[in-house]
Formats: C-alpha cells, structure tokens, sequence
C-alpha cells in the first residue's frame, strides 16, 4: 500500500550527491544496473545530477519512456516520488525489479533450490559418452562441427569433432515444441535481420527450448517477488542460450603471434544467425547470469517493496511514491492532474535506431506477454508497421504538448536526445517555437558509458546525446546555477 513518503524502505539510506566530475566522467553499469543487456542506457550519474539539482524532495518525476528502468531507483532513493511509462512489458518488469528486488540471502536460497530442482534434469541433454557434461557446441550453419566439455578433475577445455553418441543426443530434441513459450512475432525488417516467418526454432536449438521450459516450468512454483526474478535472470541470459553467439575468430595476439583459437562472442544488436555461431550449455548460461545478479543484490541498500503502483489514478489518490506502468505513455497522461509533474526526464527513441518492442520481443515470448506494437512511438525500417519519421514527430509533438498543461510552475523537461538527421529533431524543435509555456533555456551533452562496441566501430556514430532543457514559466527562483556550471552548456539549441 501507500508508504507516504518513502518511510518503509529496507536500510533508508541517501546516496551521496552527485558530483560534476562524476558526471562528466561516468563510471558505466555496475551491480544491478548493469545485469540486462538492455538498449540505450544513459550514465546514472546524469540522471541523478539532475534529480537532484532540479527538483526537491517529494517532487515527482516522470519518464515516458521508461527503458532499462534506471532512473525509477535514482528517484526513489533521492526521495522523489516517481512515474515511469513504457509500452514494453519487458522494460516495466526491469524497473519493478530494479526498484523492489528480493534479498540477496532470499534470491541466494532459492538459487539452490531451483538448482537442485533442474540442473540434473537440464544437463542430461549435454552429458556425454564419457560422463562429462557438454559446455558449448561449435555450429558451421546446420551442421555441428565440435563440442566443448571440461574434464573431470582437469583445467581448460577440451574440443572434440562430435561423435556418434552427440548426434543421436541433439536428433532427440531437434523437433522440440514449446510447452510454456508462446511464438515469436516479428516484421520483415532488414535492419535488425527479421522476417515474419521467422520462428523460435530458428532462433534457438531444439536442445535449449526444451531445457529453456524446463527453467520456466519450476519457475512457475515460486512466490511472485522470486519468480519474476528469475524470469528475468532467464530473459537476460538468453541471448547467450540462442543460436545468435558470434564465434570470434582470430582475436588479438598473444606473444606476437595472432591467436588462432576459436572464442565464444555474445549476442548483440538484432537476430542475426551467424554462420559460425555456439550452442551453450543453458544451465551454464543461467547460473552464470544469476550469479551477476547475486553480485548486483549484495550492493543494494534500499529496497521498495510496498510503494510502488501500477495504476496511474492510485499513485495520485492513495499517495503511492512510484507508478511503473505498462501502456502508451499517450493514455496515462491523460489521466494525469494538472501542474503536478516537478521534471519530465526521459531518454525517448532516436530516429530509427532502435526499433525497441521488436528487440524485445525474444523476452516478451518468454515472459508470456503480448506487446501493443500499434501503439508503440518509434521509427521502424520494418515493412508494414507505417512507423515513418512523420508519424513519430507527429506522436511525439503531441505528447509534448499534452504534458504542458502537467508540468508545474517551474517544471521542467528534459530530452535526453540525438540523431544525425535534421527531420528527426523537427518535433522537439517544433515545441520550441510553438509553445505558450514551456522555454527553452539550454543544453549540454553526455558521455555514453556503455561502453558499446557497436557504437564505438559504427562509422560515422554518435559519441554523446544532448539533454536538451525547458522551462515552464510562473516560477520564483533560479535552481539554474549548478546545472548552467556543467561543462558544454549552451543557451543556443543545438545544431543539427
């Protein structure tokens, strides 16, 4: 129920304040916030530096586009109450847990149990002639080149071309069909290497479905902060699961010499198959990522576990200090009261970079929720869904218009944003020149903190976004100051 003003936490502790330096030179994800592979993040200590310097305590703060869900904790713990929008269930069921996770002894325990329940179960599917147990499996398209296993009581791996015994194992599960993963729904879209026809079974073995419904299946028994845990853990491990991890060939050097070993890569941005591509073992695959999240829970201090909402009316009626809401950020608006949102802080989509409920949809499946693709703001190459750059400024203007009238006296919103072509800004600039009570008064720009390899060898990418600032007029004061101190303000808008 309602906490008043976030007085029910598990430690109570503030964060210290963020600093200039850490803003300008921003660590990247750790803990927590680093254990789904998400898109798009920005640098917490951006999110938190303006939190903090541009609102007060008991201020809300709302996100339209909610994502990785960051920014909810960054709230909270500063004492903000907060709403938080996004049409992606997967980015909603991010941010619950982010904000209200089980403990780490609670997660750890029930870690075992599950271990004790599947792993024997899902191993059996890798077990070898010899005994051992099969880490990875090495495919040239559909044909299984070697397999990798350790050997008992011995260090390293070992590879071996697979023999009579490995191919009868992967014949047995080859046709698997799903017992608890809906289809996948997907567009032709180049862009992300997609078509409609593509189905799960291309994207994963038969092997791993089968043991990925295991995992779901024993799931289903826990208590729901437990189970949506490990949903999660299950959705953040598997890309690592599917037939989408690279195989890295000639990587680096050692001693002077080009490393002629074949490594196991990851899954990056869209569905694409590689020809030279792993299998790995998904009890190894989970385990590991749930062991990442074990690290992340020994950090966390507070932890939110009766403030927060899903209805947009109860966060305002019953006072409730956080709103994490499933739907178009359009409707909940609406049912928004008047002059009650402190500082709109939101990272919305970019041009046509990430088509978001598309990428997602590979953990929308296994969460078991249907997504609202109609309805989704963004630019998408994919044929069919009409989600060009005029129907997203259009979207977008009309959503920036609606939140003026919500914005107090002094409110602020901030546009975390950038794209490399003018037509993709012409909404943000449109309510610049259009509107009767929002002012534009600066911007800056941040340090990704991704660190990302696609974005650091895309030719010609982006290397910082703009946060981009707007005033509502009406109120006494000036909280400018720190935020105007920030290296690279500008009171001009930006180029493009």
């Amino acid at each position: 129920m309602k906490s008043g003003m976030i007085q029910q936490t598990l430690f109570d502790i503030e964060p210290q304040r963020t600093e200039i330096k850490n803003f300008v030179c921003p660590r990247g994800y750790k803990g927590l916030a680093a254990f789904h592979k998400y898109w798009g993040k920005k640098p917490t200590e951006c999110l938190s530096f303006m939190i903090e310097n541009l609102t007060e305590p008991g201020d809300i703060v709302f996100d339209p586009f909610l994502g990785s869900g960051l920014i909810a904790r960054e709230s909270l713990d500063r004492k903000r109450r907060f709403i938080g929008t996004d049409i992606n269930p997967a980015s909603i069921e991010m941010a619950r847990f982010i904000v209200s996770p089980p403990s780490v002894q609670e997660y750890s325990e029930a870690l075992k149990d599950l271990e004790k329940r599947v792993k024997n179960e899902i191993e059996k599917s890798y077990l070898r002639e010899d005994g051992n147990i099969a880490t990875h499996y090495l495919w040239e398209n559909e044909t299984l080149k070697s397999v990798w296993f350790n050997q008992h009581g011995q260090r390293g791996r070992i590879e071996r071309k697979p023999d009579k015994y490995d191919l009868t194992l992967l014949a047995r599960y080859q046709n698997y069909h799903c017992k608890y993963l809906r289809e996948i729904e997907l567009f032709e879209n180049s862009r992300i290497n997609t078509k409609r026809e593509l189905k799960l079974g291309d994207i994963f073995t038969g092997r791993a479905l089968r043991n990925i419904d295991i995992l779901l299946q024993h799931i289903e028994g826990y208590e729901e902060t437990l189970k949506k845990a490990f949903m999660l853990t299950l959705t953040a491990a598997s890309g690592q699961m599917s037939n989408m991890v690279f195989a890295v060939t000639n990587r680096g050097k050692i001693n002077g010499k080009k490393d002629e070993r074949i490594c196991v890569g990851s899954w990056v941005i869209g569905y694409w198959r590689p020809k030279l591509h792993f299998e790995v073992n998904v009890w190894s695959c989970f385990h590991n990522r749930a062991r990442k999240i074990i690290k992340g829970l020994k950090d966390v201090t507070n932890i939110y576990n009766n403030e927060h909402t899903s209805d947009i009316t109860d966060f305002y009626k019953a006072n409730y200090d956080c709103a994490l809401v499933n739907s178009d950020a359009r409707k909940v608006v609406s049912d928004m009261p008047n002059g009650s949102i402190k500082l709109l802080l939101t990272d919305p989509p970019h041009s046509d970079r990430i088509p978001y409920l598309e990428l997602s949809e590979m953990w929308n499946t296994i969460l078991g929720y249907q997504v609202d693709f109609d309805n989704e703001i963004v630019v998408s190459n994919a044929r069919g869904r009409h989600k060009g750059k005029d129907s997203y400024n259009q979207d977008m203007y009309n959503l920036l218009v609606k939140l003026e009238c919500k914005m107090c006296a002094g409110g602020i919103i901030a546009l975390i944003f950038n794209a490399r072509d003018a037509d993709s800004w012409r909404y943000i600039k449109e309510f610049s020149d259009t509107s009767s009570t929002m002012s534009f008064r600066g911007c800056f720009d941040i340090a990704y903190s991704a660190n990302s390899v696609v974005q650091d060898n895309r030719k010609g990418g982006m290397k910082h976004d703009y946060v981009i600032l707007f005033e509502k007029r009406g109120a006494t004061g000036d909280s400018w100051q720190k935020i105007t101190s920030i290296p690279g303000w500008s009171d001009s808008f930006p180029e493009v």
